[in-house]
């Protein structure tokens, strides 16, 4: 079964994180990605501990459905050989800082030339160019640039990161979804083009309702925590045993909550009559409302709140997450075949296809340099 990629070659000088994930999402996709890796391997590779079989986790999240090259492009030789496979390929994607390609002669302009048909997606922590295009970035400087810091964490605390390297993904996800746009376009156009994003764009494309908030009232958000600023209650409560998720900031969420907790009186009060009114006296009713969810276990008030139709949910850890009966019906943990006869256990994937199963026939992570020999006859002799 031929996935929509296969055929597709993509030539991939990516490493850490957001392009790497980007390349993997098109490989999951059937395309035949080259990962190209310097002397040494990726840093990724090494990102620990933890590490399971010498490799990070990090590296194990974004690197599966590739195969791996080694080429010291600080040589001639191996810049010549790059130059070779990239003429060959679809898609390049790159992510070294601006200007660092184009000085190895391998820049966008350098190899459509001779291949037009070339989508070429440069991605880069801040912008191909700009006052701070040079600028270093990883994801927590980036969260602290793009504005995410400020509006994360619980109210008059520190900032906070959010828990994984969120806008290297959201930034690889942007790239993977405008190089096949670009791919659509060729098939019309029969050109390529050059496709730019970045880490800080990405991130700033992501504050939706906060920056139209900024843009259009003026108003600056602040942390909110688990709460919402327009919406109460609507927030994370500690239970006798745990923590749930209610969300009944609407009328009539809120009087079937009160009533679920033993407190329909809570509606009647004129404090809490609206949703304006409860808002105006959060801090109040909070407190009510905390005092009681703390008597019970999570799963006594979710078995309550389930029955009366009130959205809640535990707060699962990732253990919770990886037993959860959805996640698990959905497809959500796959498991890779090893070589040795072993089996890697993965993310599944976040979409699923009626024409073709996407996860059928992954492959591992591979090892650095692993597919030399096959690339090289492939690409460039057959």
């Amino acid at each position: 079964m031929h996935k929509p990629l296969h055929g597709i070659r993509i030539l991939d000088f990516t490493r850490l994180y957001a392009g790497p994930f980007c390349t993997m999402l098109l490989g999951d996709l059937g395309a035949d990605v080259v990962k190209v890796e310097p002397p040494g391997g990726d840093p990724l590779r090494a990102q620990g501990p933890p590490f399971h079989r010498g490799l990070s986790m990090s590296f194990l999240a974004a690197n599966r459905n590739k195969r791996s090259i080694m080429l010291d492009l600080k040589t001639e030789t191996d810049r010549r050989n790059a130059r070779e496979l990239a003429l060959k390929a679809d898609v390049v994607v790159e992510n070294f800082r601006p200007g660092v390609i184009d000085r190895l002669g391998l820049g966008y302009a350098d190899i459509a030339v001779d291949n037009p048909r070339l989508v070429y997606a440069s991605i880069s922590g801040m912008g191909a160019d700009g006052p701070d295009s040079k600028a270093g970035a990883f994801d927590l400087t980036i969260q602290a640039l793009g504005g995410f810091m400020s509006i994360t964490g619980e109210r008059n605390g520190a900032p906070v990161k959010l828990g994984t390297s969120v806008f290297d993904l959201v930034c690889g996800q942007y790239a993977m979804g405008a190089i096949v746009t670009a791919l659509f376009e060729r098939e019309r156009s029969g050109r390529g083009q050059r496709l730019e994003t970045s880490l800080f764009e990405a991130e700033i494309a992501f504050l939706v309702d906060a920056a139209m908030e900024y843009l259009l009232a003026g108003r600056v958000r602040g942390k909110w925590g688990s709460e919402h600023a327009a919406l109460v209650p609507y927030k994370a409560f500690k239970t006798r045993d745990g923590w749930l998720v209610i969300g009944a900031g609407i009328q009539n969420l809120f009087e079937a909550f009160v009533a679920a907790l033993g407190r329909p009186d809570l509606k009647d009060d004129p404090r809490f009559a609206n949703g304006q009114a409860r808002v105006e006296h959060r801090e109040a009713l909070y407190e009510m409302l905390d005092r009681a969810v703390a008597g019970f276990t999570t799963e006594e008030l979710r078995a309550r709140l389930d029955d009366a139709a009130v959205p809640c949910a535990p707060v699962n850890d990732i253990a919770d997450v990886f037993k959860n009966r959805q996640a698990l019906h959905r497809g959500m943990l796959q498991k890779i075949a090893l070589k040795d006869g072993g089996e890697l256990p993965v993310v599944g994937p976040a979409v699923k296809y009626s024409a073709f199963d996407v996860a059928e026939g992954w492959t591992a992570p591979p090892e650095l340099g692993e597919h030399a020999e096959a690339i090289m006859r492939e690409w460039l002799v057959s």
